[in-house]
């Protein structure tokens, strides 16, 4: 019996599954291919700093974010089988649309693709939460607001920027540096797994300014709007419900939504709202 592109793409994630190293040379290899190659930093960035961190480590590592990664890598494997001529059709709308952006790359096709799998991901393996640490549950939350939000830039740069909109088609093209200070993702969340057992106040109060000053000015005010822009062009529905009141609640508990605010920097924070609100 012929294996089909779903079968096979299954088969490369779990040849990978506990060498993360190699996990990486997967999710790199899908961009070794003419035009697309630019694609890839954003990406293998972040998969840098998971594989620094430990959070993809076969023992000690984090199941959910190994998980989130795996479905990451097998709905972009099994775009890449089929558009390379393997059997079957895309096994979910992700794979649709990595097989799309395949076929005329751009970076609101990237974007599409790639924030589809995460939240797919996110959705798929929100049972493996409860097996986390509190910080590592607030940071869960951090890492889906700060994609939602990159992807946001490209697309609606008036709703992400407000006056500012002109410079979404710049910070926010995953192939470009700008893009990193949201994706990157390395001044926001720790490079250790599994966190120490410090409160959330101290990791708030030991935040990167420029990160508090973009999370707190730029990004917060506008959260429900962005869930339900992202659930709207992912088409994911489920997505909207990851925000209540405008909070992000995936993995952090609505009843402790104050980290969400901060008395720090209110002269930066307020100037950044003031900058950016819509006209």
């Amino acid at each position: 019996m012929t294996t089909g592109a779903r079968e096979r793409a299954e088969q490369m994630v779990a040849a990978v599954r506990d060498e993360p190293a190699r996990r990486l040379a997967l999710a790199g290899a899908f961009y070794d291919k003419g035009g697309i190659r630019a694609y890839r930093r954003a990406e293998v960035a972040f998969m840098k700093w998971q594989i620094r961190c430990g959070v993809l480590r076969a023992e000690g590592g984090s199941p959910w974010w190994r998980a989130v990664n795996g479905s990451l890598l097998r709905d972009a494997a099994e775009a890449d089988l089929l558009f390379g001529g393997d059997s079957g059709a895309p096994s979910n709308r992700s794979v649709e649309l990595w097989l799309a952006f395949l076929r005329r790359p751009s970076p609101e096709g990237w974007y599409r693709a790639h924030n589809s799998s995460i939240v797919g991901g996110y959705l798929r393996h929100r049972d493996l939460v409860a097996g986390e640490g509190a910080l590592e549950r607030f940071f869960m939350d951090v890492a889906l607001l700060r994609v939602l939000y990159a992807h946001c830039l490209l697309v609606r740069p008036k709703l992400a920027l407000g006056r500012l909109s002109v410079l979404g088609k710049v910070l926010g093209d995953p192939r470009l540096r700008g893009a990193d200070l949201f994706l990157s993702l390395k001044d926001v969340l720790p490079d250790a797994y599994p966190l120490e057992k410090v409160g959330i106040d101290k990791v708030l109060a030991d935040e990167n300014y420029l990160s508090r000053i973009v999370d707190y000015g730029v990004i917060v005010p506008r959260m429900a709007q962005l869930y339900a822009h992202a659930a709207d062009d992912l088409v994911e529905p489920e997505l909207a419900e990851l925000c209540r009141d405008g909070f992000p609640v995936y993995a952090w508990p609505y009843e402790e939504r104050h980290v969400w605010r901060t008395e720090k920097s209110p002269f930066l924070i307020g100037l950044a709202r003031a900058v950016t609100r819509s006209q």
